[in-house]
């Protein structure tokens, strides 16, 4: 519990040294998976709670159509799918994460809109539609923050270049719409493939 505590603590660290962080979460061991998980389950929380808790001045989503479970799934399927197409492509060029330490980056890189979304959910209630660029403004910097780690994590824990993490980054993209893509299809040829069976089955029973 300690141990995870102070990877969770560490996470600090990284957003504002990711240099250092990132090479000491991997090097030095000073991160951990469940840390990692943790955010990303955080983060899975953030979207629930600014999407139903944001002022209304700036929701630009209709409460009745929020659904928990998609949330859910999505940034679970966005997450998993990140690490899965990285690992694939970072196994066929040179890179040296293993898909542990990818999903270690990854969750780590998350908390800039931990620390960022939350707060703003409050502040949405208490600024007005003139002061809104204040929301904006913020809202961005946790986004482009994020990426930002991302790119730098990818970079030290693969011990790639800049310009070959931004070509691998598109990859990754890639790989994740292939990805799903088959994933997709399979799902599909599997339910007509049932309904097949159950079709020919009955035809052969009331025969």
């Amino acid at each position: 519990m300690q141990k995870y505590l102070k990877s969770m603590a560490y996470g600090f660290h990284v957003i504002t040294h990711p240099f250092d962080g990132f090479w000491d979460l991997k090097r030095e061991k000073r991160g951990t998976l469940a840390a990692a998980v943790t955010f990303a389950v955080l983060t899975v929380l953030m979207l629930v709670v600014r999407k139903q808790g944001t002022a209304f001045l700036f929701n630009l989503n209709r409460l009745e159509d929020v659904d928990m479970m998609v949330d859910i799934v999505t940034v679970g399927m966005l997450f998993i799918l990140w690490c899965v197409a990285n690992w694939c492509l970072t196994s066929l060029m040179d890179g040296e994460g293993k898909m542990q330490d990818i999903a270690i980056f990854t969750g780590y890189s998350l908390l800039p809109l931990l620390i960022i979304q939350f707060p703003l959910v409050v502040v949405s209630h208490m600024i007005t539609a003139e002061e809104g660029t204040f929301y904006y403004v913020f809202t961005v910097i946790s986004y482009l923050w994020t990426i930002a780690l991302l790119l730098v994590g990818m970079m030290i824990t693969h011990q790639y270049s800049m310009k070959k993490t931004l070509v691998t980054t598109v990859l990754t993209l890639v790989g994740m719409a292939i990805i799903l893509f088959i994933a997709l299809l399979f799902f599909s040829v599997i339910q007509q493939f049932l309904t097949f069976i159950v079709t020919a089955y009955k035809e052969i029973r009331f025969r």
